[in-house]
């Protein structure tokens, strides 16, 4: 049982322990799987995570077949094979897409679905308006002043991948996520561009394998509190 397992399994986790322990898996054992009941979860962290203004700008791709993530390691296969092995040994491969761009109608979706949900009550109609204004005065922000729309929606998927991860870790699960993948080659293999997204991080999940993740058995190295935080 490894250290994160350990933690996991104690009634009185400490979330800070989860932070401490986790780490970016160098290599995954094959024959382990993620059971359905924490795929579900897995899916749920994916739905839950903020976003600027709620805008929620992005899509993903679960892969979990043999031949799902054949396809993702076309993103690695020709200029990061380093990374392939670990993306044909996970257990699941989750691709992290962002929007290019907040078309009109998708804001219309996001608010109606926020109406379905609950979160206007009183005087729907005015708190919709209100929302909706609110939410293209950012948008338009970054669209027309900011000139970095694209960019903005990244941003909010880091925000995914961030909480992604330690998600994923409370759940004794292993990740590793990649920078390092031709998003040009991987969003022609899923048609992204046409759907308006952009892949942007590849995450293999699963769990570690003892003789091939070296990283597992190495000590955390973070800049000391002194160095990073200001208290005022």
């Amino acid at each position: 049982m490894n250290t994160l397992t350990q933690i996991i399994a104690q009634p009185d986790f400490d979330i800070v322990d989860i932070a401490k322990s986790r780490h970016t898996a160098k290599g995954y054992d094959a024959s382990k799987k993620i059971s359905d009941a924490d795929i579900a979860k897995v899916k749920e962290l994916l739905r839950f995570s903020p976003s600027s203004t709620n805008a929620q700008p992005w899509h993903f791709i679960l892969a979990s077949t043999a031949e799902g993530k054949e396809r993702v390691a076309k993103g690695t296969d020709e200029k990061y094979p380093f990374n392939s092995p670990s993306i044909r040994a996970a257990s699941h491969v989750v691709v992290f897409a962002a929007r290019k761009a907040l078309k009109p109608d998708y804001l219309l979706d996001v608010l109606n679905k926020e109406e379905a949900d609950g979160r206007y009550v009183g005087d729907p109609e005015t708190q919709k308006a209100q929302m909706h204004a609110g939410r293209n005065m950012f948008l338009n922000l970054h669209k027309d002043e900011l000139h970095d729309e694209q960019q903005w929606n990244e941003k909010q998927v880091y925000l995914n991948v961030g909480q992604f991860l330690l998600g994923v870790a409370a759940l004794g699960i292993d990740a590793t996520p990649m920078e390092g993948f031709d998003p040009v080659a991987l969003d022609a293999e899923f048609g992204l561009s046409e759907k308006g997204f952009t892949s942007l991080v590849v995450v293999p999940i699963g769990y570690s394998d003892a003789t091939t993740d070296y990283n597992a058995a190495l000590p955390k190295s973070r800049m000391t509190v002194a160095d990073i935080l200001t208290e005022v």
